[in-house]
């Protein structure tokens, strides 16, 4: 996705599964870069950064707030 930025970084693919559902549904457009890296060599993670989650810069300020309100969501919080 050119241009865009990063917004988070995860470890595990795990970590994002219900964010991604989140984005989806904002209809925001996103890409988690280093996915399938990862996906196959899963204790790469930290040695390449992770996997981080770029989006548009127009949709940045609105995914931001999507990620905070899961975070502050007691009811969806990672196990």
């Amino acid at each position: 996705m050119k241009d865009s930025v990063i917004i988070a970084t995860f470890t595990y693919s795990h970590e994002y599964t219900v964010i991604k559902l989140l984005l989806e549904q904002a209809k925001i457009t996103y890409f988690f870069e280093n996915e399938t890296m990862i996906g196959v060599f899963p204790f790469y993670s930290q040695a390449i950064g992770g996997i981080n989650l770029r989006v548009h810069p127009a949709d940045e300020k609105r995914a931001k707030q999507i990620l905070e309100e899961f975070k502050n969501n007691p009811h969806l919080r990672i196990v």
